[in-house]
């Protein structure tokens, strides 16, 4: 498996075809992604912005994979002219393990190697998990941007 990078237990790769059913099963549960814009979308839908080689520029979902290769969640990845914005997203089996942390942390250690762009993530106000992972992790509250709290990281 061709990993864009790991960590102890993670793994961060880009989509395959059999991860299309897992990853449906949590981002079409529309209470578990009330936070999330991505959702809700059939099998084909999916298939086209995911199976596709990544590319960053244009924004591109990755798998996040337990040990095993199992698809545990994803993450986003844009990389714009002045700055690199992430997301993150767990199936709800999968929580309160610190996946989330290890992932994100692991994804801008990846991407302070190849960019000294600011790291932006933007979270619902009521998304209190997502507030405190990125707090955890040295992220700076920037403030309310079109409804969303935008945070930064570096620059």
């Amino acid at each position: 498996m061709e990993y864009l990078f790991q960590t102890e237990r993670c793994g961060i790769r880009p989509f395959q075809e059999r991860d299309l059913e897992p990853f449906m099963a949590y981002r079409n549960d529309l209470d578990w992604m009330r936070y999330q814009g991505f959702k809700g979308r059939t099998r084909e839908e999916y298939a086209r912005v995911l199976l596709p080689p990544p590319d960053l520029e244009k924004g591109a979902q990755l798998a996040l994979t337990d040990r095993e290769d199992w698809l545990v969640g994803d993450l986003y990845v844009r990389e714009e002219d002045m700055r690199v914005e992430i997301g993150f997203t767990l199936s709800p089996h999968y929580t309160g393990r610190g996946y989330a942390l290890e992932a994100v942390r692991g994804l801008v250690e990846y991407l302070r190697k190849t960019s000294a762009k600011p790291i932006i993530a933007e979270t619902a106000p009521e998304n209190t998990p997502s507030i405190r992972l990125l707090r955890k992790l040295g992220f700076r509250e920037e403030g309310l941007q079109e409804g969303w709290l935008r945070f930064v990281h570096g620059g």
